[in-house]
């Protein structure tokens, strides 16, 4: 952002600056007592994040050092324990369904009023954070929780409003502890994203979801280990402490979807016990972060995306573990993204599309899951049927899966597969559309009748840069199943013949970027480094 477009706040706070053009209402969201409130917490906090992004900085060298990550020898202590997480609270025992998506006005009603039991409003993976959409975003969740949302079709045809009773309890995501708020300084810093996110909805809502026994109830992204999670535990009881609330009245429901955290589920369900409710299977990212692990480890790359299934040795054994792990301790264990959407004007593939949704959640529910995760309404009727079959109580934490293997090697094993051409070429697509959409906007986009989000786009860009860089070494390059070898001439072949293949590109989402994604893929991919997150870099080319 422009110097020039700098507010320095004097009034409020002589050390806090907003960096973007006003939007309208801003004013009363970021009123003098809600930005002091923020500049609190960095004060506070940004010293504490710094720390732990170092040494998930550290921990990554080893990696790509040759060390594999492990069960930590420090905390076997808390592993072996008998201790469980504080009870849940009524309106979290039954998350048979829960539905997630962007925080737009239109989709906040829709999720509300879709029968899910819960929606998970996102403020990351699948909201490109300009600072339109954020402050949009706010004002929609703040509306929503005062009852008042409503949103009119730009052209009047149709009026969305919130259903007088039956909605889904709300459940907010801030952005994980990595990514920043660069239209926020407090003393020349940008304030956390996940401060900016989580405080504000907290300052303005807490309160008044307190008084109704409705939390406020958030999910918590992207942790690797445990001191991560006591950060949270800290940050939540020092809003509590300053907003008048209990001690544990915010519940979190933590994401397992970085690989290190595979490894301290234990211990990050410790750190936040006095107010967790359970841990999510976070298999797209989840996915990521075994490639981003594993970046220089030859032995390890994974097939083509399309082949990495929740049947993969190394996410089933994920999976039940994590069954395992939040049942031993009273907390649920959540299933993951069906990412499918319906499809239209062809039934035999819509048909074959939700089999496969079916499929997905019956091994979920019959492997211990309390709930799971839908992208598209469409989808709850479906997921609900199966869970209600299969689960007539609120919740199944009685089933203990003594059986499963709490052990490295399953849960790194290789896997086994191959890269077809389709599958190389489709990378190429979903990051290019994907990444056009969200420097329009957009964070989530369907693509090829899949809800296309960061995550998905990080495995593709993941695979991308680890695919070129795998014969960096001088040794024989990676072939597609027909022979070809997987190396830059197919990228930069792939890349350069994309536009061709979206001629229509100025009707998709983000068309008008198609270039500066192809640009952007272009470099990261090339890049001597596999860059941590490609929303990062993205990042910098928002307004």
């Amino acid at each position: 952002m422009n110097s020039t477009a700098r507010q320095t706040l004097p009034d409020i706070d002589s050390g806090l600056q907003l960096t973007a053009p006003p939007v309208p209402g801003q004013e009363d969201l970021l009123s003098p007592e809600a930005l002091r409130f923020l500049a609190e917490l960095h004060r506070r906090f940004e010293p504490l994040r710094q720390q732990r992004l170092a040494a998930r900085r550290e921990r990554q060298a080893r990696f790509d050092a040759g060390e594999l990550p492990d069960f930590r020898t420090d905390t076997r202590a808390i592993r072996e324990g008998d201790w469980r997480v504080a009870d849940l609270p009524a309106a979290l025992l039954d998350r048979r369904v829960e539905i997630t998506g962007p925080v737009e006005p239109k989709m906040v009603i829709n999720a509300l009023n879709s029968g899910a039991n819960c929606y998970m409003a996102d403020f990351e993976d699948s909201t490109a954070p300009t600072w339109l959409n954020l402050l949009t975003g706010q004002r929609a969740l703040r509306k929503a929780v005062a009852g008042s949302l409503d949103w009119m079709a730009p052209d009047g045809s149709k009026h969305y409003v919130l259903n007088a009773d039956g909605l889904a309890v709300l459940m907010v995501r801030p952005r994980g502890w990595h990514l920043d708020e660069k239209h926020v300084l407090v003393d020349g810093e940008r304030l956390s994203g996940s401060l900016f996110d989580l405080g504000l909805f907290a300052f303005h809502n807490a309160t008044s979801l307190a008084a109704r026994d409705l939390g406020p109830y958030f999910y918590l992204p992207k942790l690797q280990c445990m001191e991560e999670a006591a950060l949270w535990d800290e940050v939540l009881a020092f809003i509590e402490v300053r907003l008048g609330l209990p001690i544990g009245q915010m519940k979190t429901t933590v994401l397992i979807e970085t690989l290190p955290a595979v490894f301290e589920m234990d211990e990050i369900l410790h750190a936040l016990r006095g107010r967790i409710a359970g841990l999510n299977c976070g298999r797209w990212d989840y996915v990521f972060s075994y490639l981003k692990t594993f970046r220089r480890h030859r032995d390890r790359v994974l097939p083509e995306r399309g082949q990495v299934t929740m049947t993969q040795p190394f996410l089933k054994a994920y999976s039940e573990l994590l069954i395992r792990t939040c049942h031993r301790r009273g907390a649920h264990a959540m299933g993951g993204m069906a990412a499918q959407i319906p499809i239209s004007g062809d039934a035999d593939a819509n048909e074959r599309a939700l089999e496969r949704v079916r499929a997905d959640k019956l091994r979920e529910v019959t492997a211990g899951h309390d709930g799971t995760w839908v992208a598209h309404p469409a989808l709850i009727p479906l997921a609900k049927d199966i869970f209600d079959a299969h689960m007539p109580g609120p919740n199944q934490r009685d089933v203990l899966r003594e059986d499963a293997v709490a052990d490295r090697a399953a849960l790194i094993r290789p896997s086994v597969g191959t890269i077809t051409r389709a599958g190389f070429d489709g990378n190429v697509e979903v990051c290019v559309r994907y990444l056009a959409a969200w420097l329009d906007g957009q964070g989530c986009v369907p693509i090829h009748w899949l809800m296309e989000d960061a995550a998905t786009a990080e495995i593709c860009r993941a695979q991308l840069w680890q695919w070129m860089h795998y014969s960096d070494d001088g040794r024989e390059p990676l072939h597609l199943d027909d022979g070809t070898p997987v190396d830059f001439s197919l990228f930069d072949r792939a890349l350069l013949s994309l536009p061709s293949k979206l001629a229509d590109r100025m009707r998709l989402p983000g068309g008008a970027r198609i270039n500066d994604a192809i640009a952007l893929l272009d470099r990261l991919t090339h890049a001597d480094e596999l860059a941590e997150f490609l929303t990062e870099a993205a990042y910098e080319l928002l307004p």
